[in-house]
């Protein structure tokens, strides 16, 4: 790490913390001004790109994934913790997966997992726009799996 007062090329680590958000807090000291200064560490997260149904390509967007969630759970009794747990697993699932890119219908599906255990009405509602329902008898269908459960 250069020093960035003197530019000097060895700096040494005073002290080392963990921030709540996850980072690392490092105060160095110079070894040739004796300067103190503060980095951060962030670890950089491989997540995959998503393929969308028309063939193109983005960067994993975890504020889409979280959108997605909230709008299904509009109105309903869960928690912010519990929800957050659920993007943390979906998250955590992607990297573990090994895949360069994961079809965004991949991702749907873990989003209906999710939901099926976080609310049952929420997983309708998702489940009622990511399969493009058409009429009742799809929306029963679902229901009465659910029952079966």
């Amino acid at each position: 790490m250069h020093c960035p007062f003197c530019e000097a090329p060895d700096t040494r680590v005073v002290d080392t913390r963990l921030t709540p958000d996850g980072k690392v807090r490092r105060r160095r000291e110079c070894v040739r001004c004796k300067e103190r200064f503060t980095t951060y560490e962030t670890a950089e997260l491989n997540l995959p790109r998503v393929v969308k149904r028309d063939g193109r390509r983005e960067p994993f967007d975890e504020a889409k994934l979280r959108a997605g969630l909230l709008r299904a759970l509009e109105k309903r009794p869960v928690e912010s913790a519990r929800i957050d747990t659920a993007v943390q697993h979906i998250i955590t699932t992607l990297m573990r997966s090994g895949e360069r890119e994961v079809p965004s219908r991949a991702i749907g599906e873990l989003v209906m997992e999710a939901l099926k255990g976080l609310d049952r009405v929420a997983y309708v509602r998702f489940a009622s726009v990511y399969r493009s329902f058409e009429d009742v008898d799809e929306f029963r269908r679902v229901i009465e799996g659910l029952e079966q459960e």
